[in-house]
């Protein structure tokens, strides 16, 4: 499922955007997030863009370093 609205107003390549995606709904999964409107949504995709532009390119690593920075465990 595409992740649009956390991430409409970030300039993501291709990559970066499939890249985001699948670390996004890992990362949600792991949360047990199923509502997309949940406040947490935003903070795991904020969380997320940054651990991104530091150069992290891999989903499992960006799922999991944005979870540890977050520090929520559901």
């Amino acid at each position: 499922m595409p992740v649009t609205r956390q991430f409409a107003d970030i300039n993501l390549t291709p990559d970066q955007q499939h890249i985001i995606e699948l670390a996004f709904g890992t990362a949600l999964r792991k949360l047990n997030l199923v509502d997309r409107n949940d406040p947490l949504c935003d903070l795991v995709a904020k969380t997320m863009v940054e651990v991104l532009t530091r150069g992290v390119t891999n989903a499992l690593a960006l799922s999991e370093i944005t979870i540890r920075e977050i520090g929520v465990l559901r």
